[in-house]
């Protein structure tokens, strides 16, 4: 559970905030971001399963996990110390290294709990996941606002936090799965895996429909969380990091509230109506962002900070619902590798979109809003012709 903590000071406190800010204060387009992470992005759908997969083989999981881990933390402490372009090329590293880990991370799931309490264990380490965004966020203003040691001692600082809540998982954690005889799988047998994993899924009615559903709108989701709703608010609404930071403490409340309530109302309604709703409410707060942007009424952010965070919890507890209903138990954990990978290349095109639309197409910012909003109403559409789920 502390791993997920520490995984979350970096999405949260380098990317969600303090790159962001770096990224403004150096003067840089948006697109030196989305092409950084466009870039990791399609490095992790190719190394995370490899990764995987000879993990798998080898009957561990733990020492490839202390490597990426390493690289993250390694690359989080060198930002900001050398040029601007050196900067982008370490976070892109970094981003690598985390996302390959994180995916090592879900498998270890398998050792750390039993059959019936695998929903509770996953359940709290979300939960703790959640902390640890306020964590990141605390120790950030500690270095950034009360110590003032600016963006290369903050993102040290957040270094330090990653690293000392990632130790506990090496030094309890133990692995409980023999090796697999024969030679560890290649490259390109795993992408030959990975084909044959979408030609079965194809058999199933309504999955590979969920799938491109969940591609456009986690493509509009992941954009926004992954620093450029930060640069939104930072570049359009002129809001300096301290406000920020306040912005993001109120979405994270709301998501946990949102995620538990979420939680009880796909119990009484059903998760695919939820996932529905939720997906109206992240368009309109979208739009809403833009309205703030376009009218100078920036109390009305605080708004779509609230509700926002609302969605974003409500939107994970209901996706993960309705993949676990689509799919059958026999293939349950083959077809989950196709829903992460989903998310991944979400991590692609979501970016190099804003890229296109903010400095292509010159077009701003508030359109390149508009068009996650246009993802996620695509994703809500395509989601319409998904019957009623049990």
């Amino acid at each position: 559970m502390l791993y997920d903590l520490a995984n979350t000071i970096f999405a949260l406190g380098v990317i969600g905030l303090y790159v962001p800010a770096w990224l403004t204060r150096e003067g840089l387009p948006d697109s030196s971001l989305a092409l950084t992470e466009a870039l990791a992005g399609a490095a992790v759908i190719f190394l995370a399963p490899w990764t995987g997969a000879r993990s798998d083989h080898l009957g561990r999981r733990l020492p490839a996990l202390a490597g990426t881990t390493a690289l993250a933390i390694a690359a989080t402490a060198l930002l900001d110390t050398f040029s601007a372009t050196a900067t982008l090329v370490i976070l892109g590293i970094g981003l690598i290294g985390l996302n390959v880990g994180s995916a090592l991370y879900d498998s270890l799931l398998d050792d750390v709990s039993l059959p019936d309490d695998r929903g509770r264990v996953s359940g709290l380490g979300v939960g703790v996941g959640y902390v640890g965004s306020f964590v990141g966020l605390g120790l950030g203003i500690i270095s950034f606002e009360v110590l003032d040691l600016g963006y290369r001692g903050t993102f040290r600082f957040l270094a330090v936090g990653f690293a000392i809540f990632s130790i506990p998982i090496f030094v309890w954690v133990k692995e409980h799965r023999p090796s697999q005889p024969g030679t560890a799988p290649s490259p390109t047998r795993v992408v030959r895996g990975l084909v044959e994993s979408w030609r079965r899924a194809a058999r199933f009615p309504g999955l590979v429909r969920f799938l491109v559903g969940r591609f456009l709108y986690t493509d509009a989701i992941n954009t926004l969380i992954g620093g450029f709703l930060a640069i939104f608010v930072l570049r359009e609404l002129e809001l300096d990091e301290s406000a920020v930071t306040r912005l993001l403490g109120l979405a994270i409340a709301t998501a946990i509230i949102g995620g538990l309530g979420g939680g009880r109302l796909v119990t009484r309604l059903g998760a695919l109506v939820i996932l529905r709703a939720v997906l109206l409410v992240w368009a309109g707060a979208i739009v809403l962002g833009v309205l703030a942007a376009a009218t100078g009424a920036t109390a009305l952010i605080w708004v779509v900070g609230a509700v926002g965070g609302a969605a974003l919890g409500a939107t994970w507890t209901a996706d993960r619902v309705v993949m676990l209903e689509l799919s059958p138990r026999q293939h349950l954990g083959e077809f989950y590798g196709l829903y992460a990978t989903v998310g991944r290349f979400a991590t692609i095109l979501g970016p190099l979109a804003w890229a296109l639309v903010v400095d292509g197409l010159g077009w701003g910012r508030p359109a390149a809003m508009l068009v996650l909003a246009g993802f996620v109403l695509a994703g809500w559409t395509v989601l319409g012709r998904l019957r009623q789920l049990r």
